[in-house]
């Protein structure tokens, strides 16, 4: 082979882009990788939301110098990051692009101590680094790709074993973690980076890189956090550059317009030209489009002569935004400005009602973990004087954290772990009229005492905690650990187990919450079973309408 010793922009471009592909056509692996034997399992969407984040940048970059594209690249990561896992691989891209400033290609030693700038940048973002995770990946894969540099000035030799390295690591992670070697898993964002890594060396050893299968519902997720970047209250519409969102899907070889085989470079680089916040993603019978431009009829055009027309449609942006800017204007008029305001993440209709009753001024939906972009966005909207993030998840904390140096006014975040404990903290801590410090205070100190629960449905056979666990049987989560197993998915049995579990003798308070795989009838005779366990116990039932957790409880 071919010594290679240097990286040009070019081959940077491919690197990046075919480590978004990468990570698209392995979420799914990548999110079943979850210790938990739950269905929410989200890394491998949430890494492959953020690194097409960073891809998207890298490509809009007008400066193609290597030091601007990966100057781009980490900034479209850190606003797109989105989860710890997304979070952590932006700050290893942000010390990556430290490193190569003002640099027009990579030598061999020159990635390598870029890497290495990553994992140090890396480690640095998390507070309390834990061994068996990404950062073991990176750290070794980092230190591997040091020890090649100084033997070969050849950078798919330094790559080839950057990887062996990552790959080493990343058997190694249950081994170092606990949890992980229980349920026989490995770390799952660990294996993200890996895929990364790999598709890094295909890209610089000319290995074709496979784009993966159309992702609908990921992809779905990108396009409309960019859709909903593009249309913000605050944005004049004479600033859209391109004014039409436009979407198709095409039926590769179908239809009497067929004229063309299909090649994605070719299909990719005419609509490249076309507009901004391009997404092309294929397999061998569909191709699915999103871009922003002033010719929508040329993109649909395009699509027909490689095949058959599945779906089309087009906004035009322009007429959005002027919409939202007049709503935003009306709200403000309408509004008393808040000394705080509050930002939240909710899931489940019920759920978003009850956080706007408590007086949460913006809720997003969590179905899909918010972006940084999509919370820095959030507490700008509310034209409030501070705001404070209330996750209510673990795995949003690294975001929000991200959002706080970005936002335009001081944002504190009060770490929530679950939707129960943000409904605690504004219902006993928050006040609109007060200094951010004292009410993220006051927040915070709400939900010292508060325990909370949830109920859901196996996705796989394992074991943790000393508990057998098969797929399909209702399981009860307590503060974060599995403590209940009943088969069968019998989630009324799993509840009341799970609620005799939590009970304790201060207990004054349980408050249960029905999703939508769950009824009124449920959380009633779970209530009836807690009276019988403790009769001076108060209950409330609310319905959250929350979906894969049939039942969410809380204990005060």
């Amino acid at each position: 082979m071919e010594v290679v010793t240097e990286i040009t922009n070019i081959e940077f471009g491919k690197m990046i882009n075919s480590a978004a592909s990468a990570l698209q056509e392995n979420a799914d692996k990548i999110n079943k990788l979850n210790v938990f034997p739950v269905p929410d399992g989200d890394t491998g969407t949430n890494m492959t939301l953020s690194m097409a984040s960073g891809a998207e940048y890298e490509r809009a970059e007008e400066d193609t110098s290597l030091s601007s594209l990966a100057k781009a690249t980490s900034k479209g990561l850190l606003m797109g990051a989105r989860g710890n896992s997304g979070v952590i691989l932006s700050q290893i891209f942000r010390g990556f692009a430290s490193s190569v400033e003002g640099k027009q290609t990579l030598t061999a030693r020159d990635f390598a101590d870029a890497l290495m700038g990553g994992a140090e940048t890396a480690y640095k973002a998390v507070m309390k680094p834990t061994e068996g995770t990404i950062l073991t990946v990176i750290r070794e894969a980092a230190a591997a790709a040091n020890r090649s540099a100084k033997k070969t000035d050849d950078v798919v030799e330094v790559m080839q074993a950057t990887l062996e390295a990552a790959e080493k690591a990343l058997a190694t992670t249950p081994d170092l973690l606990p949890a992980l070697k229980e349920v026989g898993v490995v770390d799952s964002g660990g294996q993200g980076l890996v895929i990364v890594f790999q598709a890094f060396y295909g890209a610089l050893s000319g290995e074709e890189v496979t784009s993966g299968n159309v992702d609908n519902a990921g992809l779905e997720a990108m396009i409309q956090s960019m859709h909903n970047a593009g249309v913000q209250g605050d944005l004049d519409p004479n600033d859209i550059k391109f004014s039409y969102c436009t979407e198709i899907m095409v039926d590769i070889a179908q239809g009497t317009t067929y004229e063309r085989e299909f090649d994605y470079d070719t299909f990719y680089n005419y609509l490249a030209d076309m507009g901004d916040s391009l997404l092309v993603i294929n397999d061998d019978e569909v191709v699915k489009v999103h871009v922003h431009t002033e010719n929508p009829g040329a993109v649909i055009s395009w699509g027909t002569e490689f095949g058959a027309l599945r779906k089309v449609k087009v906004d035009n942006m322009r007429d959005q935004q002027a919409e939202a800017a007049a709503k935003a204007d009306a709200q403000r008029k309408s509004e008393k400005i808040k000394d705080v305001a509050v930002v939240t993440i909710a899931t489940g209709a019920g759920m978003h009602d009850l956080f706007e009753g408590a007086g949460v001024t913006t809720v997003l939906d969590g179905e899909q973990a918010p972006s940084t972009a999509d919370l820095v966005a959030a507490a700008n909207g509310t034209g409030a004087k501070s705001v404070i993030i209330i996750p209510n998840d673990s795995n949003i904390f690294m975001a929000a954290d991200q959002a706080v140096d970005l936002t335009d006014m001081p944002t504190q975040v009060v770490r929530t772990r679950t939707q129960q404990q943000g409904l605690t903290a504004m219902l006993l801590g928050y006040n609109p009229e007060g200094e951010v410090d004292t009410v993220a205070s006051a927040m915070t100190s709400a939900i010292s005492d508060i325990k909370s629960g949830s109920v859901t449905t196996s996705v796989r056979d394992t074991n943790i905690n000393g508990l057998e666990i098969h797929d399909g049987d209702g399981i009860g989560i307590f503060d974060g650990e599995i403590v209940v197993a009943e088969p069968a998915a019998d989630i009324l049995a799993a509840s009341k187990a799970l609620l005799a579990k939590m009970l304790d003798e201060d207990a004054e308070l349980v408050t249960i919450y029905y999703g939508q795989d769950a009824s009124s009838d449920v959380a009633d005779a779970i209530a009836e079973y807690g009276a019988e366990l403790d009769d001076e116990l108060e209950f409330e039932i609310h319905d959250g309408g929350q979906p894969l957790y049939p039942i969410l409880m809380s204990v005060e």
